[in-house]
């Protein structure tokens, strides 16, 4: 893998990302949006790290819809507070979201996301992901290749549809 100062070049699905660290950052915090960015790319190849969507809030990862102009995708990596939760779990809910967090319980997430979920109908997925503290050793080879099995992380689903395509 090449990692420069402050740089990953990571590879997966056949395409490429730099994901450059801010002093202020955790590197699980890259580490996050890069597995986010791995997973969600077969159904998003379009998939972006970062990018203003003209929103209050600025997603880790994203993928737009050209047509409608607005996230089809909204990823999070990290500390998320109960406004922003509440604010996309409301604003966007025929978009499946996706919260992140690296060796942290899945509960407390969990409890602000289906308290949010239950003031709108939701037509999209949120799920909730668990990184183990290893992940970047057990999901990064030596080239930067990014591979996340299923079994690599926890993954919680919450949900207030029926059913989901």
């Amino acid at each position: 893998m090449r990692h420069l100062r402050r740089k990953l070049t990571l590879r997966a699905h056949g395409e490429q990302i730099v994901l450059v660290k801010r002093k202020q950052e955790r590197i699980e915090h890259v580490w996050m949006k890069a597995f986010l960015w791995a997973l969600h790319l077969p159904a998003h190849p379009d998939l972006e790290v970062e990018v203003d969507v003209g929103d209050k809030y600025k997603p880790d990862v994203v993928a737009m819809d050209p047509c409608r102009g607005r996230p089809r995708f909204w990823g999070e990596a990290g500390a998320v507070g109960p406004d922003k939760i509440e604010h996309l779990v409301t604003r966007y809910p025929d978009v499946p979201l996706a919260f992140a967090k690296w060796d942290r319980p899945l509960d407390p997430l969990r409890d602000v996301v289906e308290r949010a979920v239950h003031t709108t109908e939701r037509t999209a997925p949120i799920d909730l992901l668990r990184f183990p503290p290893d992940s970047a050793e057990q999901c990064v080879d030596e080239k930067g290749r990014l591979s996340v099995p299923p079994d690599a992380l926890t993954q919680i689903r919450v949900s207030n549809a029926e059913a989901w395509h």
